[in-house]
């Protein structure tokens, strides 16, 4: 019992030692470094939760300069000290309006936490998945946080000095300040790569169910690259149009590989504004249609046929005239699996399906049964 009591408390020590060794030879960082005693102080002893996830906690805070954080505690498990130390690397090191600032964080034995600019608006997905409050965003500015979205990724693909995939685009990951500009957050699943390099290799699969793109699942559809993360964000755009809130309700679809779903409507004369819940006025169609053709585009099986964030900025930005629809895929690239209960596939096929609540967490190993 002695023995097993040394090793298992030689290996936390080991991964304190990791997380420490990053820490000191990591000479880049600008966040500040705080006490867990500073923790508690400015959470006031963790009052205030604003919520809770498979990573742990999050709480609201005071800076003694008056600035309120978010506070996200950590689970005392050794499997989160990659993405402490990949959350500390990705957004420790670089600043965009589009990206959440990374105040700080603590790393005190088992305990360790990230402390963030407080965003007050919460996540994209307390909106998009609420009526309420879905109805309380008008369509000019589910347009412009798309958009701010989008140029956040784009810099974490081209604009730092390296290539910073993120993995896990989704609503729950968009965080809205006091005027609902989004901030990317979350590098948990992060990796980053040198900028000239097109593909990527992964021992595990990264994402959410819902958002992952298919050729992390099943590798034979195409090589790794930053095109996953555009896939993720066309999933994204299809919930803040509306889309897969008409599939979850239609039962006889549930499980169609979702983008044959959306050109069966279109083929069958219905226009963006039937498939999207867009009933407003002609601009609002506009940006519904807009970012529906852009989502489809993002959202192609094949990762060589969508676009790069920089061109998904342009589309968006331009003449929703001007964009064309892609093409049908070809019948021999289709995909179809079933879907059971839980939101699990069943089957080595993949298949991208609607919207999952905070009980399907970011995983990185997705285990597909054969």
């Amino acid at each position: 019992m002695g023995f097993l009591i040394y090793k298992f408390r030689r290996r936390h020590l080991s991964i304190y030692e990791v997380i420490e060794c990053f820490l000191r030879s990591n000479n880049e960082l600008a966040p500040i470094r705080y006490s867990y005693s500073d923790i508690k102080k400015m959470t006031r002893g963790f009052r205030e939760k604003l919520g809770e996830g498979g990573y742990g906690h999050v709480y609201k805070g005071k800076l003694r300069s008056g600035n309120d954080v978010a506070v996200k505690m950590l689970k005392k498990t050794g499997g989160n000290a990659q993405d402490f130390m990949n959350e500390i690397a990705t957004i420790g090191r670089i600043h965009h309006i589009n990206v959440v600032k990374l105040v700080g964080y603590c790393a005190h034995g088992s305990k360790r936490a990230l402390v963030f600019d407080f965003m007050s608006n919460g996540s994209l997905d307390k909106y998009l998945f609420n009526q309420e409050k879905m109805d309380s965003l008008d369509w000019d500015r589910k347009f412009d946080i798309a958009v701010g979205v989008a140029r956040g990724i784009e810099y974490l693909h081209r604009g730092c000095d390296i290539q910073i995939l993120h993995f896990d685009i989704k609503p729950h990951n968009m965080l809205l300040d006091d005027n609902f500009i989004p901030k990317v957050s979350d590098f948990g699943l992060a990796k980053y790569f040198s900028k000239e390099k097109n593909s990527v290799t992964l021992t595990a699969a990264r994402g959410t169910i819902g958002y992952v793109a298919p050729e992390l699942i099943n590798r034979g559809i195409g090589t790794i690259s930053y095109k996953a993360d555009v896939y993720s964000f066309g999933m994204m755009l299809m919930d803040i149009v509306g889309l897969k809130r008409d599939l979850a309700g239609n039962n006889d679809s549930s499980s169609k590989y979702f983008p044959y779903w959306i050109y069966d409507h279109i083929n069958q004369g219905k226009d963006y504004t039937e498939i999207g819940c867009v009933d407003e006025n002609d601009a609002a169609r506009e940006v519904g249609r807009k970012m529906t053709i852009v989502a489809l585009w993002c959202i192609q099986m094949n990762p060589n046929d969508r676009p790069s964030m920089n061109e998904v900025l342009k589309m968006l930005e331009g003449d929703v005239e001007r964009l064309l629809i892609p093409e049908f895929p070809s019948q021999s690239t289709q995909i179809v699996g079933n879907v059971d209960q839980t939101g699990t596939t069943c089957s080595s096929d993949y298949v991208s399906f609607p919207h999952l609540d905070d009980s399907f967490p970011s995983v990185e190993i997705i285990t597909v049964q054969e």
